[in-house]
C-alpha cells in the first residue's frame, strides 16, 4: 500500500466544491473516479481544504492510498488522462510515508482573491476573477486588513453555516496589493472559518470604495456580529494557492 501526495488544480465553475455530495459533481468525486479507471481500486481521497462551489485552486493537496504498484509520475499521467475532458489537472504527484494528511498535516493555507477594477466586462477573466467598476483605494483596503492579523475571534466574518467550534482564528497574512488593473487581497492561515476570506474580501471591498474606512473594519472585528460585517464576495474570484506542511 502505498500514499500518495497530490497537487491539484481546478476551474471550480463547474463543480459543486471539492467535498463529495450529493447535489452533483465535485472536484474529489471527478479524482476518485478517475483513479478507479485506471487502477481499478475505489479509494478515497482527503483534501487540505473544503473549497465551495465556484472556486478555484492552483495548490490544492489531497492525498490516498493505492494498492497497486505504480510510480508517482505514472499516478499523475493516468488520473489526467481519466479527469478529461473536466477543468481538473494533477500538477504534482509524490508517495509520502504513510502518516502524512492532506489536510491534518498542513502548516497553513493560502488563499488569493483576486478583483479586476475596471468600467469594461470580463471576457478572458470572467468566472476567474470579481470585476469591480468603481475605483478601488487598494491603500485603504492594505491599511484595514491590518487590524485582521493575528489571533482574534472572527465571529463577523465566519459564515453562518459555519460548523467550526470555535470562532478563534490566527491570521499570518492579510494583505492587498495592486498591479494595473488587478487588486490581489492574499490571506494564510493555518484553518480558515467558513466563508471568512470572500467576507474579509466583501468587506475591505467597502473600504476600497469609501464607503467604510480602515477603522470601521476594526470595529466590525470586535462587534464579533455577522450582521456588523461586510457582504459575502462571489466564488469566482477566490483560489487555493499553496499548503505548506
Amino acid at each position: 500500500m502505498t500514499r500518495f501526495k497530490l497537487t491539484v488544480e481546478y476551474d471550480g465553475g463547474p463543480f459543486v466544491g471539492w467535498q463529495r455530495q450529493d447535489n452533483g459533481l465535485s472536484v474529489q468525486q471527478a479524482l476518485e473516479e478517475a483513479i478507479l479507471a485506471f487502477a481499478q481500486e475505489k479509494v478515497t481521497l482527503f483534501g487540505a481544504g473544503r473549497t465551495d462551489a465556484g472556486v478555484h485552486a492552483t495548490g490544492q493537496v489531497a492525498h490516498f492510498d493505492l494498492a497497486k504498484e505504480i510510480g508517482a509520475a505514472k499516478v499523475r499521467d493516468a488520473i489526467n488522462y481519466h479527469l478529461k475532458p473536466l477543468p481538473v489537472a494533477v500538477i504534482g504527484s509524490e508517495a509520502v510515508d504513510g502518516d502524512f494528511h492532506a489536510r491534518f498535516s498542513a502548516k497553513s493555507r493560502a488563499y488569493r482573491y483576486r478583483i479586476i477594477n475596471r468600467r469594461s466586462p470580463l471576457t478572458l477573466e470572467r468566472g476567474r476573477a470579481l470585476r469591480v467598476a468603481a475605483p478601488l483605494d487598494h491603500g485603504a483596503m492594505a491599511a484595514a486588513a491590518e487590524a485582521l492579523v493575528g489571533e482574534h475571534d472572527f465571529t463577523t466574518f465566519r459564515g453562518v453555516a459555519c460548523q467550526a467550534e470555535s470562532p478563534v482564528r490566527t491570521l499570518d497574512e492579510m494583505s492587498v496589493t495592486r498591479t494595473g488593473e488587478e487588486v490581489v487581497i492574499v490571506a494564510r492561515s493555518r484553518s480558515f472559518l467558513l466563508n471568512q476570506v470572500r467576507i474579509i474580501t466583501g468587506t475591505l471591498k467597502l473600504v476600497g470604495e469609501g464607503k467604510w474606512r480602515p477603522a470601521d473594519v476594526k470595529a466590525a472585528l470586535e462587534a464579533r456580529d455577522r450582521a456588523k460585517g461586510g457582504p459575502t464576495a462571489p466564488p469566482e474570484g477566490l483560489y487555493l494557492v499553496e499548503v505548506r506542511y
